[in-house]
């Protein structure tokens, strides 16, 4: 069994209920945490003039949670390395460099404890599609998995439609037994030429001692499975997407593993796909041991948002007077929490299938009903007016009053407005409101799952391509937020984010708390929430702690009443989610992983590992020379070369060349492109940036990401160098 004092996984258990029993800070003393040690990720070797100033920083974002595993701490870094640490002091233990040019995924790795004579091991994916199992106390490859340490999983039966379609493993594996349980990420959205076709999106079992695969699960039903009739046609043929990004759990005392689909390519548009198309935007449970389905929930029906149920389903039992229900939450970008009974998949609060609106776009068959549960209410703002648009200050009131008539924008009124053909649509929450890869944390004392959602939309608008398909497209189709690109003000209501507890005996909401500040704001409009990645965790004593939310703050809350209680300032933004743990004294420590970028689309601002401790000395400070300085939110947005002038002039700043139009539509899915015009790095910096926006789910095969990564290069090289035109 575990130590309490570790954090020995994603979640910190196989339920993902992300609670520790530790209970040295307390709500009456978490004033008084300081900062123990920080490491800084990037390696000497790497550091250079350029990482003091915002232009010349690196892109290397990490969404990744450390582990903790006795007094080593595991991270997995943006730089091609993973690093083991003394989890009391911050001091590498050893490295292990990542062959081959190669990034690891963004979200971290898994620890397998080992089997007799097979040591105790980290495993982790790679941008490459690669899977690393290396020695736990040495970093050394084991050089009995797979072939000298490393598994392809680009595998011919999920390179279906060729071998060099880009496949990564984004998240670590789920660990069951001596079961590496994988995955995968085959792009999302139309992912080029062909369409909603590309990788499969199956779910995998290793031998963890050898990398033989044991079994695979079909997340799009071959002919003869349960579901195959939901595809019209030959629709299941060679589909992509409808694949695991985010994380898996288990039950382990029952053997049932608990996989959150998301949307089958395209994700905006279903024309090609009639039907229901399971398993996509499902909860599927199987059988751990074998991959047999037990039992599915589809949260969405023929996915047209993109949707995707990718939070990790949370493990923990319901009681009702003397009944003990066991029980799997999962909770979406749709805002919406459906609480079920593990064992059956039958909702344990009512479902209904609302009536929802029927698409315009010629050929789209969308599902004419859509699940909601009566119980929990909305976790986040599901539906947008223009009665409810922003409107505490007088300018920015108007600018959105402004932004929605001078572009016709159809504003989610009901839940489910499809996307308009020929038309902005701003469905209510967007691709980056509700919640997130991150889920939910579960407290088993008080019966609260606790969770942060961003009240978030986005335009979107279908056009019709000269071959007839239909694609996402447009100046704002999902390039740009519902906000002011210039501050990043968002024009939904107040609170933009916000944490909330739910009490899963009753389904009831418990508290509703305000999550963020936008300090570029005047004094007494601030308290806005603000969006974020990254999840919450709970302590034993009543703590929350939190980071997420783009203000680049760290915070606890007081459990039960959803107080903020303690907030520092971090160097950049933790879109990542914190651990705590103790060492032998018994000492507690709180560690976050801080980098920046964010939804705020800012650059690197810190590469650091933060530990905090009530025995931590104030005298240690979060930056150093190498790295930026603390700095606030209004700092950042008010950077001209974060921000930008508008979307409206995207592209001015770019060169023509082969790889223009293709980086111009990849590229801005999550941040002004105009960023990376300020940028002047050399062609291996330009990959790695890439390759990171790769592994954040960014549209594109392997040939459009080294047709971008060539073109930034020979556009904006280091300085010093002399950019190289590409013929117009």
């Amino acid at each position: 069994m575990d130590a309490p004092a570790d954090w020995p996984m994603v979640g910190h258990d196989p339920g993902g209920r992300r609670y520790s029993i530790l209970t040295q800070v307390t709500p009456a003393n978490v004033h008084d945490l300081k900062v123990a040690w920080v490491y800084h990720m990037k390696p000497a070797t790497k550091a250079d003039a350029s990482h003091a100033d915002i232009s010349g920083a690196g892109f290397h974002l990490s969404e990744d949670q450390p582990l903790v595993i006795g007094q080593t701490m595991y991270v997995v870094t943006p730089y091609s390395r993973v690093v083991a640490l003394d989890s009391s002091t911050g001091r590498e233990k050893w490295v292990f460099e990542i062959p081959d040019d190669d990034n690891a995924s963004l979200r971290g790795a898994a620890y397998w404890p080992g089997e007799g004579s097979s040591a105790a091991a980290i495993i982790f994916g790679t941008r490459r599609g690669r899977m690393y199992s290396i020695d736990a106390a040495t970093g050394g490859l084991n050089r009995e998995f797979g072939v000298n340490g490393m598994v392809d999983l680009k595998t011919p039966e999920v390179m279906r439609t060729g071998m060099d379609k880009s496949y990564i493993l984004p998240s670590p594996p789920t660990i069951y037994k001596n079961l590496i349980i994988t995955g995968a990420g085959p792009g999302e959205g139309p992912g080029g030429k062909d369409g909603g076709l590309g990788p499969a999106g199956d779910t995998r079992a290793w031998d963890a001692k050898t990398g033989k695969l044991v079994w695979t699960f079909h997340s799009v039903p071959l002919p003869g499975e349960t579901g195959h009739e939901t595809w019209g046609g030959n629709s299941w043929k060679n589909r992509s997407g409808v694949n695991v990004w985010g994380y898996m759990t288990v039950d382990v005392a029952r053997g049932i593993l608990y996989m959150p689909f998301g949307a089958p390519n395209n994700d905006r548009v279903g024309v090609d796909r009639p039907g229901d198309n399971l398993f996509g935007s499902s909860l599927v449970a199987v059988n751990a041991d074998t991959g047999k389905l037990l039992w599915y929930f589809q949260v969405v029906h023929h996915d047209i948002w993109d949707v995707d149920t990718e939070s990790p389903p949370t493990l923990f039992d319901i009681r009702h007077g003397r009944e003990v229900i066991p029980a799997v939450a999962t909770v979406n970008k749709n805002g919406l929490m459906f609480i079920l009974n593990r064992i059956t998949g039958k909702p344990i609060y009512d479902v209904v299938e609302q009536p929802v609106p029927k698409s315009n776009v010629p050929g789209e068959q969308a599902s004419p009903t859509q699940p909601v549960p009566v119980l929990p209410e909305p976790l986040s703002q599901v539906t947008l007016s223009r009665a409810n648009l922003y409107k505490d200050t007088p300018e920015h009131k108007a600018w959105c009053e402004k932004y929605v008539d001078d572009n016709d924008m159809l504003l989610g009124e009901v839940q489910y407005t499809p996307t308009q053909l020929n038309r902005y649509t701003v469905p209510m929450p967007g691709t980056q409101g509700g919640v997130n890869y991150y889920g939910g944390a579960f407290d088993p004392k008080l019966g609260l799952f606790i969770v942060n959602v961003n009240n978030l939309a986005q335009p979107m608008r279908i056009i019709r391509q000269p071959d007839g398909s239909y694609i996402n497209s447009g100046p704002l189709a999902g390039y740009q937020r519902f906000w002011n690109p210039a501050n990043h003000l968002p024009c939904t209501p107040t609170p933009w984010g916000q944490l909330v507890a739910v009490n899963v005996n009753t389904g009831k909401i418990a508290w509703r708390s305000t999550l963020g500040v936008t300090d570029s704001l005047p004094e007494g409009k601030q308290n806005t929430g603000r969006p974020g990645l990254g999840g919450a965790i709970v302590t034993a004593s009543g703590l929350i702690f939190i980071g997420a939310t783009d203000d680049a703050r760290f915070r606890a809350f007081d459990e039960t009443t959803g107080k903020e209680i303690w907030t520092v300032k971090l160097p950049a933004a933790a879109e990542s989610t914190p651990i705590t743990y103790a060492d032998t004294r018994g000492n507690q420590y709180v560690a976050v992983v801080a980098t920046g970028g964010g939804l705020i689309g800012a650059p690197l601002l810190s590469d650091a590992v933060i530990a905090y401790s009530l025995t931590g000395s104030s005298t240690v400070s979060v930056a150093s020379e190498k790295h930026l300085p603390a700095s606030s939110v209004a700092t950042v947005l008010a950077n001209p070369l974060l921000s930008g002038p508008s979307d409206s002039a995207q592209g001015v700043l770019f060169p023509p060349g082969p790889g223009r139009e293709v980086m111009l539509r990849v590229c801005s899915g999550c941040h002004s492109v105009n960023v990376s015009a300020q940028r002047r790095m050399s062609a291996k910096e330009w990959n790695d940036l890439v390759q990171n926006m790769a592994g954040r789910g960014a549209v594109a095969t392997d040939e459009e990401f080294d047709e971008i990564s060539a073109y930034l290069a020979r556009s904006f090289p280091r300085s010093g160098a002399q950019a190289v035109p590409g013929p117009k």
